[in-house]
């Protein structure tokens, strides 16, 4: 049977796959999306004996699922739409039992049909284009529009991002099980042999795909009961190829030398993995919290450590603020501009709340700041990076959380090394 015929009772197939290639051809002939919506298989070899295809808008949420904590949920696509086709084996052929077409909403254009879910999909050849600009280190956006372009505007590529973002997470998923990951609990299991007080964890998701992955050997647990008072968190650490962050937990020894307590491999940087991270932080080192933990200025890292450890005094890196300070404020630092060594003033210099008030409302007048939101939003986390607030926590000088000196792509591999020959 041709497959761009129109569907008709009593039309023949030879195989299953034929039937549905001749439901998608239709759909994207006439403008609709589809669905498998049921088969039936036959228990003594599992040949399939009958099977019914509907449009990708037939049926209705049953019941709302959604979060009621989501500011945009999904729209619901369903309308109860009554296009459906059935089939039935007879005689090693498959027949069309049943076909109703009359829609219950608007169809898509022919020329807007292919991006339709039912008919995106990525090519081998793009596919391994995307990857490419992934492990380059090139935006997921800017590689769309790069793919975009080439391919004479968007309706040409036959996907959206959001396939791209889904394909990318999906490949990174299969990296994190079967990649470093799978390496990495080979690892852990030969470590617990050889030393019992080796501790590690880690998280799935509702997949049971392991995404976070959290190790601590027994030196860090060691030196974290002397010396784990002042804890430092940096995740500046990422893996070259699949640009996941690598959390480590360090500190200062009675020599003022850097020491580990905990490393960690996340699978992206949102408040839940934090809140996962620190939870288990604290299950490793006997639930001892430390007195003040630095971190950089990321907004979920600070949300889940309030949640987790809200006695903990929370600084911020000062080395992250500077960074943070020439982003948004680097047009104020040209031509011999003191802006710079005024606001490192405010930073450092002021032991006194009230010079630091003075000093803060100068560097604002001076430079014309009273309506910037980044000076705004850094005037309101004060206590966590001024001098006359921080003095009043123990630091033990730590102000940075740029402690360790590890290469960032080799980071992962020296940590695995370290702990070989400590074993």
């Amino acid at each position: 049977m041709a497959l761009n015929a129109k569907p008709s009772v009593g039309l023949e197939f030879d195989s299953v796959d034929m039937t549905w290639q001749f439901w998608v051809e239709y759909g994207k002939k006439c403008g609709f999306g589809v669905r498998n919506d049921y088969l039936n298989k036959r228990k003594v070899d599992g040949l399939i004996t009958s099977e019914r295809f509907v449009c990708s808008k037939e049926g209705s949420r049953l019941k709302d699922k959604r979060s009621s904590l989501v500011k945009k949920p999904r729209a619901d696509t369903r309308s109860g739409c009554p296009v459906r086709i059935s089939f039935r084996l007879r005689d090693g052929k498959y027949v069309i039992q049943e076909f109703e077409e009359t829609h219950n909403h608007i169809l898509q254009h022919t020329e807007t049909t292919h991006m339709l879910a039912s008919y995106r999909k990525i090519s081998e050849a793009q596919a391994y284009e995307i990857e490419m600009a992934e492990d380059s280190g090139l935006m997921q956006k800017s590689s769309f529009q790069l793919m975009s372009t080439q391919a004479g505007g968007r309706a040409n590529l036959g996907f959206t991002r959001l396939d791209v973002k889904n394909y990318l997470k999906a490949r990174r998923q299969r990296s994190m099980v079967y990649g470093e990951v799978g390496s990495l609990m080979q690892y852990f299991q030969h470590q617990m042999l050889d030393n019992p007080s080796f501790y590690h964890a880690y998280q799935m998701d509702c997949d049971e795909q392991i995404t976070n992955i959290f190790w601590a050997d027994a030196r860090m647990i060691l030196d974290y009961g002397y010396f784990g008072d002042v804890v430092s968190l940096d995740t500046t650490y990422c893996t070259n190829r699949a640009n996941r962050p690598l959390a480590l937990f360090s500190g200062f020894n009675h020599y003022r030398g850097t020491i580990l307590f905990g490393a960690a491999l996340l699978y992206d940087e949102t408040a839940d993995s934090f809140k996962w991270l620190f939870e288990t932080f604290l299950e490793a080192h006997g639930n001892k919290k430390p007195q003040t933990l630095f971190t950089d200025q990321a907004q979920a890292m600070a949300k889940a450590l309030g949640e987790v450890m809200p006695e903990t005094r929370h600084g911020l890196c000062t080395w992250h603020l500077m960074q943070n300070g020439i982003k948004h404020l680097g047009s104020l630092m040209k031509g011999g501009s003191d802006f710079l060594t005024d606001f490192k003033k405010c930073m450092y210099e002021y032991d006194s709340e009230v010079k630091f008030e003075a000093a803060w409302s100068k560097l604002v007048a001076k430079f014309d700041l009273f309506g910037n939101n980044w000076v705004k939003s850094m005037y309101g986390i004060k206590q966590k990076w001024a001098s006359c607030h921080m003095n009043k926590a123990i630091t033990l000088g730590m102000r940075s959380t740029q402690l360790m000196s590890f290469n960032s792509s080799n980071t992962l591999r020296k940590l695995l090394r370290r702990n070989d020959t400590t074993s």
